[in-house]
This record gives structure tokens, C-alpha cells and sequence, in this order.
């Protein structure tokens, strides 16, 4: 693959993590506060609450099982839990490269979040764990804004700011791309694509000027699309490198399990970057699903980071608990032939 058009798929799927990341990020918001609520109750609500956040794509599901496990809502188990059902911002990437693997990805994490948050709960009395409570997390979850009428409509057009006359540049001029220059046929692709970009429209045209400084322009633009970007750059110039120069198809098949094992260690980083190679390689069908499926059960994202910053204790012992689980499901899926 030229490097033109390695710059071309790693552009193309950057855009996508990026309209799902707002995606996202916007339907986290509309539900402010009422999350909250649902996880007071049984175990197996916790259980099933904090899993679904993880498998959620991105991170902001994980972040919120954090602050209801610092403030004492959930258990050491529950948010165990979490983080095995999550892959982070990977997950955005792995939409748009395999969809379909993805979404049974994110079904079998869901299932052993659940089962993972169970069998932790029940070993925790015998590893004398005890977990940190109400350690003064301040995550700003519930962002105040109100639902979008005309009239706000047309005050962020007659006052528009530089970044969202620039986004909306880039999204429109996108939609007319994928509409009238594209000369590929009509697939699920190309219809998913114009989809999101009305979605991403919509989002930008709508949300208050607070809503898109802050949380499009300076977390999701400054802080995540550009690391985003190069980290997929790097890992399909790396895998392309690989095939071509050093056979790296045969050492993969070869050594599986050293590779699935070190897809368990990589994971322990607290950051989704990392785990884009083993992405990458899966697309490219150069490992199979049960080392994909180990890193994406270790790996976390940024979800760790706010707990890191409060309790280095737990942190260590929850990432120790998910490589165990992580190399175990591993392990025993590749022995399944997959």
C-alpha cells in the first residue's frame, strides 16, 4: 500500500471515530443525571449498568462508572466489571474497519463484564480487598444545557463562531463529496457515511457555543482526533511495512501465543493508542480474534485515568484482575480455533 493511500484510510477512518465521537459524547449529555438513578439498586443491576458503559465506544461510559464506583454506588466488582467490557476510543476505529466482528466484539466484552464483575465481587472477600470509597472525584457528567429551539438555532448562526462555520465547512463539503463526487456505487458504506455526517450537522448546528468549544473543539478535536489520526497512520504503516519487508504474516501464525500474550501486557497501559496495532492486524487478518479479543479485555482506554489519579491501589488490582481474565478468555478462545 502507497503511503497516498495509507494517508487516505487513516483520514478516511479518523473522520468516522470523529462524527462518533460527538455522536456519542452528545447522547451522554441528553441523558445527564438519570444514569444515576438507574444503577441504585441489586448487584446484577450494577453489573449490568457498568458492563453496558464499557461496551459502550469511547470512554465517556467508563468515566461514569468511575465517579458512581468513587462515590460509592457500585462495587470493586461492578467496576472490574466495566473495564473488561471496555476498548476504549479502539472501538470507534474498530466500527469502521470491521463493523460487524466490532458489534459481536462488543456483545461478548458486554457478556464477560457482567460475568467478570460477578466473579470478582466473589473473590474479593478472599483477597481482603477494600475498595476506595468517596474519594472526591470531580468528573462534570451532567452538563447543563437545554434542548435546542429555533430561536437558539438562529442566535448561533447570527453570532457564529470561527469553529463552527469551520466544521460545518468540513461536513458539508463532505455531504456534496459523498454525494455527487464519489463514483462508487450506492453501499452500506457510503449510505452509513452520509448518515452520520447529517447526524454531525445536526450536532454542530444545534448545540449551544459552551457545548462546542468545550466539548467538540477542545476535548474531542485538540485533545483526541489528532493522536487518533497518527496512531492509525502509524499502525497501518507499520502492518504494511511488516508484510512487505519482514514475512510478518508467518512470524504471527507462528507465534501466536507469545503474540496474544503480549497483547495482554500492552493492554495494562491506560491509554486505547496501543491496541490500534492489534486492530489493524486483525483487519488485516494477520492474527486471529482470540488475540483481539485479549487486548481489547486488558486494554481500557482513558477509563483508568481518573481513577489512577485517585487510587493507585485499585487501579493496579482492577488491571491485574482484567490480564488475568483477559489471558484466560484469550487462551481458551485460541484453543477453540479462533
Amino acid at each position: 500500500m502507497a503511503i497516498s493511500e495509507i494517508l487516505k484510510e487513516s483520514l478516511t477512518i479518523t473522520f468516522f471515530v470523529f462524527i462518533m465521537m460527538m455522536f456519542v459524547d452528545y447522547l451522554n449529555v441528553l441523558s445527564k443525571g438519570k444514569m444515576s438513578q438507574l444503577i441504585k439498586g441489586g448487584l446484577f443491576r450494577q453489573y449490568l449498568i457498568t458492563s453496558f458503559l464499557g461496551a459502550t465506544p469511547g470512554c465517556l461510559g467508563t468515566f461514569m462508572s468511575v465517579s458512581f464506583y468513587l462515590r460509592g454506588l457500585i462495587t470493586f466488582g461492578a467496576i472490574t466489571g466495566c473495564m473488561v467490557s471496555s476498548s476504549g476510543d479502539a472501538a470507534f476505529v474498530m466500527l469502521s474497519m470491521f463493523p460487524k466482528e466490532a458489534i459481536l466484539l462488543f456483545f461478548i466484552l458486554f457478556i464477560l463484564g457482567i460475568l467478570s464483575a460477578y466473579i470478582t465481587d466473589k473473590l474479593v472477600p478472599f483477597f481482603k480487598i477494600v475498595p476506595c470509597k468517596e474519594c472526591g472525584l470531580s468528573i462534570h457528567l451532567e452538563d447543563q444545557r437545554r434542548y435546542i429551539g429555533f430561536k437558539e438555532i438562529q442566535e448561533n448562526f447570527r453570532k457564529i463562531s470561527f469553529s463552527r462555520f469551520l466544521l460545518l465547512l468540513v461536513f458539508l463539503g463532505s455531504f456534496y463529496s459523498f454525494i455527487f463526487l464519489v463514483k462508487e456505487g450506492w453501499n452500506w458504506e457510503r449510505i452509513t457515511f452520509v448518515f452520520l455526517i447529517l447526524i454531525a450537522c445536526f450536532i454542530v448546528v444545534t448545540v449551544p457555543e459552551h457545548y462546542l468549544e468545550e466539548h467538540i473543539w477542545s476535548h474531542i478535536i485538540k485533545k483526541h482526533l489528532w493522536k487518533t489520526f497518527l496512531w492509525i497512520f502509524l499502525a497501518l504503516f507499520i502492518v504494511d511495512s511488516g508484510i512487505k519487508l519482514w514475512n510478518l504474516e508467518n512470524i504471527l501464525k507462528t507465534h501466536t501465543i507469545l503474540v496474544l500474550l503480549s497483547a495482554g501486557l500492552i493492554g495494562i497501559i491506560p491509554d486505547s493508542a496501543p491496541h490500534l496495532i492489534f486492530v489493524v492486524m486483525f483487519a488485516k487478518g494477520l492474527i486471529p480474534f482470540s488475540v483481539l479479543l485479549t487486548s481489547s479485555i486488558v486494554q481500557d482506554g482513558h477509563g483508568m485515568l481518573p481513577l489512577l489519579s485517585y487510587s493507585v491501589k485499585d487501579s493496579i488490582l482492577i488491571k491485574l484482575f482484567n490480564l488475568a481474565i483477559g489471558l484466560a478468555v484469550g487462551f481458551i478462545v485460541y484453543l477453540l480455533g479462533l
